[in-house]
């Protein structure tokens, strides 16, 4: 699915810009947004309807989408558009066709043609097409052109039947500066709540960073705490690092140095560089672990290789025995793979 990475990586920059915290600044590398319609994955032909579970809400079971999600493609698109000469309204049937057309599954893949099925599935309320559409709009792809305000109306439908992602990326968009606009904290803040509670973690995650800066909401350490909990909890790594940084200093949540270095171990070795610069120093130190200048040399080389230089665990590490120099290279190549 296409990623609205460039415009969160610079909305979440623009917050931190905003801070005096630099002690606390986390990644700003865009998390994904949530994905689109399922993956796609590989798998076998449909199953018969008789293995089929019935749905909870007693409507029939959707067999374009189960063969889709299973990796049937085929089977998936033939049966939307067997949907479709029974129902030219099924506004599913056309994102579905938009999905397949937009991953190339099965047929040649078009993203004028997706744009095409999810306008046709917005314009009959379907909010995931209408989110679709919008993150096209908004990055332009093959054969559409980009369209800012379009693809805010387009996100605006799919967040008015609350479209976790697409109120995320609406508060993604109030943040946004260019072209002379003023960036208003408080619609954005208001948009990551809302989708924070339709169940975007990426919005708890924004949502906690502006609440501990104060920006668009009054300044709340506790609230933060919370909020950044819930995204690290679900493995948002630019939420562990801010959480695991809370932890260790006590703010906002009871201190527990060594929950908050467990943490920053899980999001060091996913490759956020703030962690594992943090993890570098504890080493170096001795704090929480048990002091390793091989350990901490390593980590620091990984954080310089993601861009985060720091000239003080440099010099620390400078003067490694032998030893220690063997277990660096052990652990680096152990780490990167070779």
């Amino acid at each position: 699915m296409t990623r609205f990475a460039l415009v969160l990586a610079f909305a979440l920059a623009l917050i931190r810009a905003c801070a005096a915290q630099n002690a606390a600044a986390p990644n700003t590398a865009a998390p994904p947004a949530i994905p689109a319609l399922g993956a796609g994955i590989p798998g076998g032909p449909a199953p018969p309807a008789s293995t089929l579970p019935p749905r909870a809400d007693g409507k029939p079971p959707d067999f374009a989408f189960g063969a889709y999600q299973r990796g049937n493609f085929l089977f998936a698109l033939k049966e939307a558009e067997r949907r479709l000469d029974d129902n030219p309204k099924d506004a599913a049937a056309m994102t579905l066709i938009g999905a397949i057309y937009h991953d190339g599954a099965a047929v040649s893949r078009s993203d004028l043609e997706a744009s095409r099925w999810y306008r046709l599935a917005s314009n009959l309320g379907d909010p995931q097409a209408a989110y679709e559409l919008g993150v096209l709009l908004l990055e332009g792809a093959d054969g559409v052109p980009k369209d800012r305000d379009g693809a805010k109306e387009q996100f605006e439908r799919a967040a008015a039947k609350n479209h976790p992602a697409a109120l995320y990326n609406l508060g993604v968009m109030a943040l946004d500066s260019s072209d002379g606009r003023k960036p208003d904290f408080a619609k954005a803040a208001q948009l990551f709540l809302r989708a924070a509670y339709a169940g975007e973690d990426d919005g708890a995650y924004s949502y906690g960073v502006m609440l501990r800066e104060g920006k668009g909401v009054p300044q709340d350490i506790v609230e933060s705490a919370h909020w950044l909990k819930r995204a690290a909890d679900a493995g948002i790594v630019a939420g562990q690092v801010e959480y695991a940084i809370m932890l260790f200093n006590g703010e906002g949540v009871k201190k527990d140095e060594a929950g908050a270095v467990k943490l920053l171990k899980i999001a060091a070795a996913k490759g956020n560089p703030i962690a594992q610069n943090r993890i570098a120093h504890l080493y170096a130190v001795g704090r929480v672990v048990e002091r390793d200048m091989a350990k901490a040399a390593a980590w620091n080389s990984f954080a310089k290789a993601a861009g985060l230089a720091d000239q003080s665990l440099d010099v620390a590490t400078a003067n490694l025995t032998p030893d220690e120099r063997k277990r660096f290279t052990r652990i680096v190549r152990d780490q990167i793979g070779y």
